[in-house]
C-alpha cells in the first residue's frame, strides 16, 4: 500500500509540473508589456509558500476580480482569469478561511464526477458559464483524469489561505465576461482577459 501511495505521489507531481510548465510557457508568450512584472510574479509566488500549487499570474492584480463568500468561513477572492494562446482560460485566485476556526473543505466542491472525485479533493466542481454563446465549461482534466486544478487540500486553519488555480476551456474571443460558479458559493460574474 505504501509502494502504490509513493506513485500516486509521484504522478500527482509529474501533472502539477507539467501544469506549471504549460502555464509559465503560456505566460511568457504574452505581450511585451508584461516583461515589468514577470519578476514581480516569480518573488510573490516564492513568499506565498503554496508549495506545489502553480499560480503563474499571481501579484498580477491586488484587487480581487470577485469575492464568493461560502460555507464555514470560507473566502474565494479571484484575482485574474486569463485567455492564453492554447485556447484555455486559467483562473487564479486565494481560498482563505475567514472564520475563526479550522474550516474542513467540503467534499462538494470537488463535484459530483465520479472520475473527479476519486482524484480527491479538489475544485473541480467549478463551471465557467458563457451565457452569449449559452455554454458551460468544466474544469479540465489531465489525461489521467485529474482535474487541472488545486488539489490536496482538506482542512484550512483559521485565517490561513492558500493560492488556487483552474483551467477551463476558452469560450469564443468576443465572450469576455462569464460566470464562475463553484459548489455551495455565490455565482460571480467575472472578466476574461488576454
Amino acid at each position: 500500500m505504501n509502494m502504490r501511495f509513493t506513485a500516486k505521489a509521484r504522478r500527482g507531481t509529474v501533472a502539477l509540473t507539467l501544469v506549471a510548465g504549460l502555464a509559465l510557457g503560456a505566460a511568457g508568450c504574452g505581450g511585451g508589456g508584461d516583461d515589468d512584472k514577470k519578476p514581480q510574479n516569480t518573488s510573490s509566488a516564492s513568499k506565498s509558500g503554496g508549495g506545489s500549487q502553480p499560480n503563474t499570474q499571481e501579484g498580477e492584480s491586488e484587487e480581487p476580480i470577485a469575492e464568493l463568500k461560502g460555507p464555514g468561513g470560507l473566502l474565494l477572492q479571484i484575482t485574474s482569469a486569463v485567455r492564453d494562446s492554447g485556447g484555455f482560460v486559467t483562473v487564479n485566485g486565494a481560498l482563505k478561511n475567514d472564520g475563526g476556526e479550522m474550516a474542513t473543505i467540503p467534499s462538494a466542491l470537488s463535484g459530483n464526477e465520479t472520475e473527479i472525485m476519486n482524484n480527491g479533493r479538489s475544485l473541480g466542481g467549478a463551471t465557467l458559464v458563457d451565457s452569449k454563446s449559452k455554454k458551460r465549461y468544466y474544469v479540465l482534466r489531465d489525461t489521467d483524469g485529474r482535474p487541472l486544478t488545486t488539489t490536496g487540500f482538506s482542512t484550512l486553519k483559521a485565517g490561513e489561505s492558500i493560492d488556487v488555480f483552474l483551467q477551463f476551456p476558452a469560450p469564443p474571443a468576443s465572450s469576455t465576461d462569464v460566470t464562475f460558479q463553484l459548489p455551495l458559493f455565490p455565482s460571480a460574474v467575472i472578466k476574461i482577459s488576454g
